[in-house]
């Protein structure tokens, strides 16, 4: 990776953090270069807008997520295990130290979902895929044997980022200390409505 690349890398990276706590609309040029000790001027040459800026911190985070939780959980065993690990990252996701406020995804959603743009595309693309790999885990959890084979796996997947909402929500903004605790006994509750009944 070439220096300037690296900078660039490390310009993002940090701008997650940054959009983690004051938002992607509090996200600006200025305030990041602030935050990295860098010149506007300098910074304005690797992004030229802040609508590009937006695109490519939730492009990273994005990058970011795939590696932390997605990769991690498709490690694991075909069906309910695997459902299990990707519930369980994206927990771990949301504890993780590089996001200072929480789920970047969530917290941008509530910001964009009325703001039409290249950013809520993105957005909106990268929460498609999210579910569509949920449903996927659950998909294989049928042929598996796991879960019933009359599971509407698209339901199954909005169900679980229901609960994964209700958590960012109860935990972020009601500091509910059992919000960790409802959330795991929500998505049990969704694993036992699933599961083949035991022959």
């Amino acid at each position: 990776m070439r220096k300037g690349e690296l900078t660039h890398q490390t310009i993002l990276e940090r701008a997650v953090r940054l959009a983690s706590r004051v938002g992607l609309e509090g996200l600006s040029i200025g305030g990041l270069a602030e935050e990295l000790n860098l010149s506007k001027s300098g910074l304005f040459a690797h992004f030229k807008s802040k609508a590009v800026l937006q695109v490519q911190v939730l492009e990273t985070a994005t990058a970011l997520f795939t590696e932390r939780v997605i990769r991690p959980a498709l490690t694991k065993p075909r069906g309910e295990p695997r459902v299990r690990a990707l519930f369980e990252g994206w927990l771990a996701w949301d504890k993780d130290q590089l996001l200072e406020g929480g789920c970047i995804f969530v917290a941008a959603s509530v910001e964009l979902d009325d703001s039409p743009g290249p950013a809520r595309d993105k957005l909106v693309q990268t929460q498609r895929d999210w579910l569509d790999v949920l449903a996927q885990a659950a998909r294989i959890a049928v042929a598996e044997g796991h879960f019933r084979e009359d599971v509407d796996v698209e339901q199954f997947a909005h169900d679980e980022y229901a609960v994964m909402l209700g958590f960012h929500h109860a935990k972020r903004l009601m500091r509910d200390p059992q919000a960790e605790t409802r959330a795991r006994r929500a998505f049990e509750a969704l694993l036992a409505a699933a599961r083949a009944p035991a022959h």
